[in-house]
């Protein structure tokens, strides 16, 4: 790509044309897709039956809400060093495994007599799901050329907003009638079932990067251009940014949406669902206009901003607010897609690896800085300033990302 060929406008730029029809490998990105729709209910399990597990081992609501941030923090210390010792191995192999090792945790969480040992698996889990998002992400790549990736990433990450939507929920149901560690069971089944499917079913693809031997999955002949290191870690840090104000202001979304709940039939679980129905829509148009994911992560960055100060206003009338949260969601929603995409497509397959395991890493610590920040405002301006806050570390992040791709802007990774 030469200099004066604008990174936002994407490949099509340069004359690159898709071809007509591509077709997805659907079997096997369904079975990527199920396997973290797995992850997230694991990792949200304990929130889902937060009551029920305290009691069960004898702790408070705090401790139990603690192995959220502990499985966070694993999954940001272990995932590079994992990625390093399996980069060899058969993508396929390695989630297979990494699945079978959250079941194992999983399980032993559900056995565990007291808090200690129930935190201790719980961290060998997160270990397991480091890995599993970093060689996920790079084996999605590996399975479609270049120009469906924004599709099979939206495909993928489906999954992960059905574990939030269905899956948490389907917990806590469980949870309830049968208790608390027959759903950890229940994941713990799942999760074994979702490893042998990768194992068997899903389509191989080589642990260097390389593609499968096929017309519809090649992904050797039209992968982007590699445009550096410098360019990959800064879109990688805006994105951090960019998360640490989407994910400090949904922190707080319980408070933020009170003044519409109260008018709605099902209060705040109506807005929660509303919202995960909308993020789930927003990871669909990811999908769809994700061909030059540059342009469209940078729209979807800007109104994040918008919809996140819109939040302010949710006060006037529900539905005002009720708008505002499901165009927040849909805007939100398409985020994790293009962001994962465009990082992907910077790195191309001799930096597959490594951008896999920058992704969880990065993301986890954004959603957890975007925690503290929010928590700070709180605590002193108050829930009122949060929106605003929030909308203006979006704002930077979104005007780094016009700064860094627009023409000329790959400059820095020169």
């Amino acid at each position: 790509m030469t200099d004066n060929t604008s990174l936002l406008a994407g490949p099509d730029a340069a004359g690159i044309r898709p071809p007509a029809t591509e077709r997805l490998p659907w079997r096997s990105l369904l079975i990527l897709g199920g396997a973290t729709f797995t992850m997230v209910t694991a990792e949200m399990l304990p929130a889902a039956v937060l009551p029920q597990m305290s009691d069960g081992l004898g702790v408070s609501e705090a401790q139990v809400g603690l192995l959220v941030s502990v499985w966070a923090a694993a999954v940001v210390i272990g995932s590079f060093p994992l990625v390093r010792l399996t980069r060899r191995l058969d993508r396929r192999t390695v989630i297979a495994a990494a699945l079978v090792a959250l079941a194992a945790s999983t399980l032993l969480t559900a056995v565990a007599p007291v808090y200690p040992i129930a935190a201790a698996a719980r961290v060998v889990g997160a270990l397991a799901v480091g890995l599993l998002w970093a060689t996920t992400n790079a084996l999605t790549a590996d399975l479609v050329p270049g120009r469906s990736l924004s599709r099979a990433v939206a495909v993928v990450l489906g999954g992960a907003t059905l574990g939030t939507v269905i899956g948490v929920p389907l917990a806590s149901v469980l949870a309830q009638a049968i208790g608390w560690r027959a759903a950890f069971v229940g994941v713990a089944g799942v999760a074994l079932a979702a490893a042998l499917a990768v194992r068997f079913v899903t389509v191989p693809a080589s642990a260097d990067g390389s593609a499968p031997d096929t017309t519809h999955e090649s992904a050797a002949s039209d992968r982007e251009p590699v445009h550096g290191v410098r360019l990959l870690l800064t879109v990688t840090l805006l994105v951090s940014l960019l998360l640490v104000g989407h994910y400090g202001a949904f922190t707080f979304i319980t408070r933020l949406v009170e003044p519409t709940a109260v008018s709605v039939p099902g209060g705040t679980g109506t807005m929660l669902f509303l919202f995960g129905l909308a993020s789930a829509a927003g990871i669909a148009l990811a999908g769809r206009f994700g061909e030059r994911p540059r342009l469209a992560l940078v729209i979807a960055a800007f109104a994040t901003g918008v919809a996140v100060l819109a939040l302010s206003f949710v006060e006037v009338h529900a539905v005002v607010g009720v708008v505002v949260v499901i165009a927040w969601a849909v805007v939100s929603g398409a985020l994790p897609a293009l962001a994962q995409t465009l990082i992907m497509q910077l790195a191309g397959p001799e930096r597959r690896g490594f951008a896999g395991a920058l992704i969880p890493v990065v993301f986890n610590l954004g959603i957890a800085a975007g925690a503290a920040l929010a928590s700070l405002v709180v605590t002193g301006p108050g829930i009122a300033a949060l929106p605003v806050v929030a909308a203006t570390v979006i704002g930077i992040a979104a005007a780094g990302l016009v700064l860094v791709l627009r023409p000329g802007g790959a400059a820095v990774a020169r």
